[in-house]
C-alpha cells in the first residue's frame, strides 16, 4: 500500500484539528512521519508538514520544514497553491522550456508546473485565466501542502 496524497492531507488535518505536533505510522515496508513545527515567534504561521517514506527496517526519520524566510512583498492576483508535499519542477524535463514564466498568459486548465511526490509526477493546472505576475518557488525546491507556487492576475 502506498501512502496516497489524500491520506497524507487527512493526517495533516488531524494534526491541525487536534492540536497534535506529530503522527508516525508504519504499514509493511513503508513508514511516514508528519510533524507540525511550532514557530516560537510567529503565532499565526500555517502548519508545516513533512512526509518521508522509508523502509520498515530503518527508524522513520523526520524531515523538518525550513524556517520561515523574510516576508515577501504582497503580490497582486490569485495564488496557485500546492495541493501536496513534494518537489517543484517548472518544466517537464531538465532540457525543456518552463511551462510558464513571469508575464506568460495562462488559461484555466493549462499546466503551470509539475510536483513530484512519492516518485509520481503530478501536473498542476491553473484554475483561472490570466497573466503570471510572480513565481514564488525555484525549480527543484521542496514545497509544502498549501504553499503558494505563483500568482496569476
Amino acid at each position: 500500500m502506498k501512502f496516497e496524497t489524500d491520506y497524507i492531507e487527512k493526517l495533516a488535518k488531524i494534526i491541525a484539528d487536534n492540536g497534535l505536533t506529530e503522527i508516525s505510522l508504519e504499514d509493511g515496508e513503508q513508514a511516514i512521519t508528519i510533524r507540525k513545527d511550532l514557530p516560537e515567534v510567529i503565532a499565526a504561521a500555517p502548519a508545516a508538514v513533512a512526509a518521508a517514506p522509508v523502509a520498515a527496517t530503518a527508524p522513520a526519520p523526520v524531515a523538518s520544514a525550513p524556517q520561515p524566510a523574510a516576508k515577501e512583498p504582497e503580490a497582486k492576483g490569485r495564488a496557485i497553491t500546492s495541493p501536496m508535499v513534494g518537489t517543484f519542477y517548472a518544466a517537464s524535463s531538465p532540457d525543456a522550456a518552463p511551462f510558464v514564466e513571469v508575464g506568460s498568459t495562462v488559461n484555466a486548465g493549462d499546466v503551470v508546473c509539475i510536483i513530484e511526490a512519492m516518485k509520481l509526477m503530478n501536473e498542476i493546472k491553473s484554475e483561472q485565466s490570466g497573466k503570471v505576475v510572480q513565481i514564488c518557488v525555484k525549480n527543484g525546491d521542496p514545497i509544502e501542502y498549501g504553499q503558494v507556487l505563483m500568482y496569476v492576475e
